[in-house]
């Protein structure tokens, strides 16, 4: 399978200090068949989430160079995709401000023969992390 990380499985798979880092990081092992990528949205929301949330201690520059070590050091490497959709591709579901980015994402995924990877629940056409 090859799933698109989205800004929350980024952010748990990239701290280790963060709640849900072991629940990402087990995941992300036990895929040994899979691929994963991100795109310009989820790399600039994981930079400015990390950024901004006080507890996390960082700065943009700090948060762009854990990324990227994210990036490059795993033994799978997580690929970086463009974007490629325009807002015709909002699937139906996407009815209120809140469900944009998700409903964009799940269809960029898509786009590029993956799945979108998250923690949230109710994402229509997501997978779950477990």
């Amino acid at each position: 399978m090859r799933y698109l990380l989205d800004v929350n499985a980024l952010i748990a798979l990239g701290l280790e200090f963060h709640a849900l880092h072991v629940r990402v990081a087990r995941w992300f092992r036990s895929e040994v068949q899979s691929s994963y990528f991100t795109c310009p949205i989820t790399e600039l929301g994981f930079v400015r989430v990390i950024a901004q949330v006080p507890a996390y201690r960082t700065g943009v520059q700090d948060a762009r160079k854990l990324l990227l070590r994210l990036k490059e050091n795993q033994s799978r490497p997580i690929e970086f995709v463009a974007d490629s959709k325009d807002i015709a591709s909002l699937p139906a579901w996407v009815t209120t401000p809140a469900l944009t980015t998700d409903g964009y994402l799940v269809q960029l995924a898509k786009s590029h023969g993956g799945i979108l990877a998250t923690l949230d629940r109710g994402i229509p056409g997501s997978f779950l992390i477990p």
